[in-house]
């Protein structure tokens, strides 16, 4: 395998239910956003460009589900499956973050 241009991680960190913070995978579905990620990676056979990676918790868990790309080191909140085919074509193919999902400045 080669060195992969850009890393998406997902975070899948789970939680109790009523915990404060909250959590991407539990009441959030960060699950089923791994899942499109992972889908729409197969779909565009983008294994050598695009690695996708679960992770811990990214920070922002109010805003979640969370997603952080790099080398850019840009996160996005409030992502949903119907957004990953967006994000791969404008940022993880075409390296335009999609502006739209771009976690505030205060948070990030």
């Amino acid at each position: 395998m080669s060195r992969p241009t850009r890393h998406v991680f997902v975070c899948t960190q789970n939680r109790p239910p009523q915990h404060p913070r909250g959590s991407c995978a539990g009441s959030k579905g960060s699950t089923a956003l791994l899942q499109a990620f992972w889908a729409e990676q197969q779909k565009r056979q983008t294994y050598e460009q695009v690695a996708v990676t679960y992770s811990g918790c990214l920070g922002p868990c109010d805003r979640g589900p969370n997603v952080l790309v790099y080398p850019e080191g840009v996160l996005y909140s409030g992502v949903t499956p119907d957004d990953v085919a967006e994000i791969f074509t404008s940022h993880l193919e075409n390296g335009a973050p999609l502006e739209r999902l771009i976690a505030a400045e205060e948070v990030w």
